[in-house]
């Protein structure tokens, strides 16, 4: 029988999903701050922080800006304190577009020593707007080619995921297969068994769509306007964001009846990973064409009073201790590709071969202008 919201544990599932849907979402507000291992200062937009003067053996403090869905066991950070001398403390913006926005304002008097979580979709305008200093760290021997697109290292790779099609098991067990392309979905067999996020106001339904342009173009017979267009013909429900069209019209995850959503590759194992019951399968699976590659980076920020402390925390983010606390925590796979997995991640995820991707000039380039093209659509 089907699992129902009043008898699923749902809360450790909604914040692990929702930390890898945070990460890019394309509104937010002004940073917060944390500290791991020192006191709280408060660090308001346009401002620098202070360091602490209580003592004068106290040691180095670096400030580490992120968004919201960043995560880290709290001794992870305390190693690197202990490895080190070095105290981090955490400055939290809502997500990568606001964070990349109050580091462009600020970049003639930073608000922080490193930057984690700008992606491949706003990557080439932070390279443009000057705000890293190259930083080569020897840890990037242990990251794949594919994953370092800054071959003059003012960015370094941290973590990645995958944007894909997520179907409802259970809703496939009779005489209608399981799709296994995204042209597949504008088949009528598939009429209103869609649900996406609308790229405008959420990173998964922005990556989806940047997925479409990859596999579909621009030019040609049958461009990614016209697969939409067949989408939207075919019954394609549009959501303001991932947790509604999860948690709302997804069949496997709420009363909904929609049995495919625009998810991540890391959706199957966070279900079973916060299921209130043991499984042994995951109820959900994922479609590998037509995915995303999301990756993630960190970088020194350039005007650091802290260059050589800032050299070695991206160091230790590249290092296994922290590589291995990544993806119960964030949900993403790590980018060092000697981090051990976690065994319900290499049981229950399935990576998709040949991911899609775009150049980040192009993406900063047209982004604005494929997302109003793609609404001008949705809207007839």
């Amino acid at each position: 029988m089907r699992r129902t919201p009043e008898v699923r544990r749902l809360g450790g599932l909604v914040i692990a999903l929702t930390l890898i849907v945070a990460a890019c979402s394309p509104t937010g507000s002004a940073p917060k701050e944390t500290s791991t291992t020192t006191s709280e200062t408060t660090a308001q937009p346009g401002e620098t922080t202070t360091q602490p003067t209580t003592t004068t053996t106290q040691p180095v403090e670096i400030v580490l800006l992120t968004h919201d869905a960043f995560a880290v066991s709290d001794n992870v950070l305390a190693d690197f304190t202990s490895q080190t001398g070095i105290n981090v403390k955490l400055l939290r913006s809502d997500d990568a577009g606001t964070m990349l926005n109050q580091t462009i304002l600020t970049k003639d008097n930073p608000i922080a020593d490193v930057m984690f979580g700008i992606d491949n979709t706003f990557l080439s305008r932070a390279l443009s707007e000057g705000i890293f200093d190259p930083y080569e760290s020897p840890g990037l021997a242990t990251v794949p080619k594919a994953l370092q697109l800054d071959p003059e290292h003012y960015v370094t790779p941290i973590d990645f995921g995958d944007v894909c099609i997520n179907y409802d098991k259970a809703a496939f067990t009779g005489d209608v297969p399981v799709p296994t392309s995204l042209l597949d979905l504008t088949d009528p067999a598939y009429r209103d068994m869609l649900v996406v996020e609308d790229p405008a106001t959420s990173s998964p339904g922005l990556a989806f769509l940047l997925a479409t342009i990859a596999e579909f173009g621009e030019e040609g017979d049958y461009t990614w306007k016209d697969f939409w267009a067949d989408l939207a013909a075919n019954g394609v429900k549009v959501d303001s964001g991932w947790t509604e069209a999860y948690y709302s019209d997804f069949s496997a995850a709420s009363d909904g009846i929609r049995p495919l959503v625009v998810s991540y590759a890391s959706s199957p194992p966070a279900e079973v990973i916060f299921s209130e019951t043991p499984l042994t399968s995951a109820p959900t699976g994922v479609i590998t064409d037509g995915c995303f590659r999301q990756i993630e980076f960190a970088g020194i920020l350039a005007g650091t009073e802290h260059p050589d402390a800032a050299r070695k925390l991206i160091d230790f983010m590249l290092s296994k201790e922290f590589q291995e606390d990544i993806p119960l925590n964030m949900f993403v796979f790590p980018a060092n590709s000697q981090a051990e997995l976690p065994p319900e991640f290499i049981e229950f995820t399935t990576l998709p071969e040949h991911p899609e991707s775009l150049d980040p000039a192009l993406i900063e380039q047209n982004r604005e202008r494929w997302i109003e093209e793609w609404t001008e659509i949705l809207r007839k």
